[in-house]
């Protein structure tokens, strides 16, 4: 729902109040995201299209979001600075926040997602 304004202007909102603070306002990330920080878990990275979020399809990103990365690999212990967001985001919310990001990447990216979904 990349397309639909209202879902995106909704998304844009959810992710100043609840995603920004570590993916940065701008989608940019947080610097070396590639690399454990000092207490070993990977920074934020950006969701921008210097990113791999677009590397993902939207049914792992939703998953991602909603239930964390421990829950999407199998593994409990997985050790994650990224909320969960269970009970505190409804799936709408989730997937408009998910739009709005799709929503700032440029077309080639986009379609690129686009085939992912197609994929499956």
């Amino acid at each position: 729902m990349p397309s639909d304004p209202d879902v995106v202007a909704l998304g844009q909102a959810v992710y100043v109040e609840n995603c920004a603070s570590c993916h940065g306002a701008n989608l940019d990330g947080q610097p070396n995201w590639r690399s454990p920080g000092p207490d070993g878990r990977l920074p934020a990275p950006p969701h921008d299209e210097t990113g791999h979020t677009w590397h993902h399809d939207g049914d792992t990103l939703f998953q991602l979001t909603k239930y964390g990365t421990g829950a999407l690999i199998g593994d409990p212990d997985y050790q994650s600075n990224m909320p969960i967001y269970e009970g505190v985001l409804t799936d709408e919310e989730i997937i408009a926040v998910l739009s709005y990001i799709k929503s700032t990447w440029p077309q080639d990216i986009r379609d690129h997602h686009d085939a992912l979904a197609n994929r499956q």
